[in-house]
């Protein structure tokens, strides 16, 4: 069994437990309810022309282990939006990547930042989660939705919910899929979730397949200046960087360093 298997056994657990009545009815009401999303699509598109930066709060791997254990939420995400961070991402898986959603609310309440709610989504309950925990953004993964027509009820549904999608992709297969729901942000993450090896100058070929008028978001393996150079020139109009920030000892100093390339 791969790790991608064992997060989503845990993640069917997890469903199980949101579509318990009481707890189901109670999210949809206070999804229904919340105030309107920050737009993170636009945040991603700074003005100046420069990369949008996507900083991420995470504590720990399945294939890293533990890199920011003690983390502060709210100090991290105030510092990430000093950097000039364009959007925030919050793990919120516990049992693999020791996030939580009190770590998005915490954050998101920190500073101004539109937030990407960073999980394993795989049924509608979780859309409405994810809006009512006070989410700006959903990230859906096709590598853990095998079923077009799943990924793109999850994706209407988010969309008509008034979230923004940031949709993942690892191959050309993928990207495909992603095409073919007419997804408007596209993240390519240069890191297999079956064997977690990286493979940035793979991920880099796959923006020019990008379609037009869709952000392209590059995910992981940035771990340098010289990483972010490299999908800079590859055309991607933004980057998710984690580990590299959370291990920084000056996450403001290194978001300002990576917010300033431009895109190509």
């Amino acid at each position: 069994m791969s790790v991608l298997d064992e997060i989503l056994a845990a993640k069917r657990d997890e469903v199980t437990m949101l579509h318990r009545p009481a707890v189901r009815d109670a999210l949809r009401r206070t999804a229904l309810d919340a105030a309107p999303p920050r737009d993170f699509a636009t945040a991603l598109r700074p003005a100046a022309g420069t990369m949008g930066v996507i900083a991420e709060i995470k504590r720990r791997s399945p294939s890293k282990g533990d890199l920011a254990p003690d983390l502060d939420a709210a100090a991290t995400a105030a510092a990430y939006a000093a950097g000039g961070a364009s959007a925030l991402s919050v793990l919120t898986d516990r049992p693999f990547f020791g996030g939580s959603v009190e770590d998005l609310v915490t954050a998101r309440g920190a500073c101004e930042l539109p937030v990407l709610r960073k999980d394993f989504i795989i049924a509608d309950i979780q859309v409405y989660e994810t809006l009512a925990i006070g989410a700006d953004a959903i990230l859906l993964i096709c590598a853990a939705i095998p079923e077009d027509s799943h990924l793109k009820d999850l994706h209407e549904l988010a969309v008509d919910l008034g979230l923004a999608v940031l949709t993942e992709v690892h191959d050309a297969d993928e990207l495909e899929r992603a095409r073919g729901i007419g997804a408007g942000i596209i993240g390519i993450n240069a890191r297999s979730l079956e064997t977690f090896e990286e493979n940035l100058d793979a991920a880099a070929a796959l923006v020019a397949a990008v379609p037009a008028g869709a952000i392209s978001v590059a995910e992981s393996a940035i771990r340098s200046d010289a990483d972010a150079d490299t999908v800079a020139a590859a055309g991607f109009d933004a980057m998710l960087v984690g580990e590299y920030l959370v291990k920084s000892s000056d996450p403001a100093a290194t978001v300002a360093t990576l917010a300033q390339r431009r895109r190509a």
